[in-house]
């Protein structure tokens, strides 16, 4: 039985692989600081998984405390989805973003060189892609170019990470995800944001439970066909299992320690199909039986026209590809916000 060391997994993508990976028949060791996470979680997750898991509150940057889990473990390769991912944020705070997300990442690194761990699946992003200037579908050869601190930590972390692949061994995958959304369909885990959400489901959802008036449509007037901004929504249990495939995929490369042939491979992840925030609007009145309220507000500063993956290197390279629609990840978000 192999060991996986799991970063930030008591957040949203992270607690859905958790289940995933145990379930698979894995140990899994979760680390995680609870900056934007909740111990509870802890408990859904073991409700949902055979074996319990194994939990430590520790920051990536603390290297005494993080070495002491490489220690106590056997770890056999990492899953890191440790990283601050709010845009507006990365923008007002660079350097926090540069410092948790970069700066985490190398003790990270370090000391999975000094433990000899060289497999990693990275959480990556679509937000390296030129969306201002390039029309979709993205490929992973589309060109790159970053429009916020953010981005850019994603994008300094995949530079970092073919270097080790060069020089010291390491093999990666990084998977570039478009839109999450959705939930476990037991409703017992989801994305549940502490502050305002800054992604578009969860703001309806609060939306329908009264916390807001209304939803902010950011301008009707893009080149679309209802001229609302057009984003490729993946339901988070297909992205959890991409994770689990990843990891499979890193395996079949050869998984001995000694063996220092390193590797670096980029996968989108994604479903190949726009919805607009017009459709999201009338899925989610058709799912929930509720009428959205929304208004036609300024466009916001930087969001592209539309955002959609092309896929087929994931299918090709993982034997991966999403099977869950829009309407049921909107669903199945639904029976995990009215479980709060």
């Amino acid at each position: 039985m192999q060991t996986i060391l799991i970063t930030w997994w008591l957040g949203y993508i992270g607690s859905h692989a958790a289940v995933v990976f145990a379930n698979a028949g894995y140990d899994v060791v979760i680390v995680d600081n609870l900056s934007n996470s909740e111990i509870g979680v802890l408990e859904k997750i073991n409700e949902l998984v055979a074996k319990p898991v194994s939990f430590y509150k520790c920051d990536l940057r603390d290297k005494i405390e993080l070495s002491k889990i490489f220690e106590t473990h056997s770890i056999d390769a990492v899953i890191h989805f440790a990283g601050f991912k709010a845009v507006g944020e990365s923008c007002e705070k660079p350097f926090l973003y540069y410092d948790n997300n970069v700066l985490g990442s190398i003790v990270l690194y370090e000391l999975m060189v000094h433990y000899g761990v060289k497999n990693l699946v990275f959480s990556s992003s679509c937000v390296v892609y030129d969306s201002m200037h390039v029309d979709p579908p993205y490929t992973e050869s589309t060109p790159l170019k970053t429009i916020n601190p953010y981005a850019s930590t994603k994008l300094m972390i995949e530079i970092m990470l073919q270097d080790l692949t060069m020089h010291l061994g390491f093999r990666v995958i990084a998977l570039r995800y478009f839109n999450p959304i959705g939930a476990h369909p037991s409703g017992k885990i989801g994305e549940s944001p502490r502050w305002v959400p800054g992604n578009l489901l969860p703001y309806i959802y609060w939306v329908l439970l009264g916390k807001y008036t209304y939803l902010s449509v950011r301008w009707n007037d893009y080149a679309t066909p209802d001229g609302t901004c057009i984003r490729d929504y993946l339901h988070v249990m297909d992205l959890a299992e991409a994770h689990l495939c990843a990891f499979q995929s890193l395996k079949s490369l050869g998984t001995e320690k000694s063996n220092n042939a390193g590797s670096f491979d980029v996968i989108n992840l994604g479903t190949g199909r726009g919805t607009s925030v017009m459709e999201m609007i009338q899925l989610t009145e058709k799912v929930t039986w509720k009428k959205l309220p929304y208004q036609i507000c300024p466009r916001r500063p930087g969001d592209a026209t539309s955002v959609y993956a092309n896929p087929d290197k994931a299918t090709t390279a993982l034997w991966w590809k999403s099977t869950r629609s829009v309407e049921d990840a909107i669903r199945d978000g639904w029976n995990f916000i009215q479980s709060l």
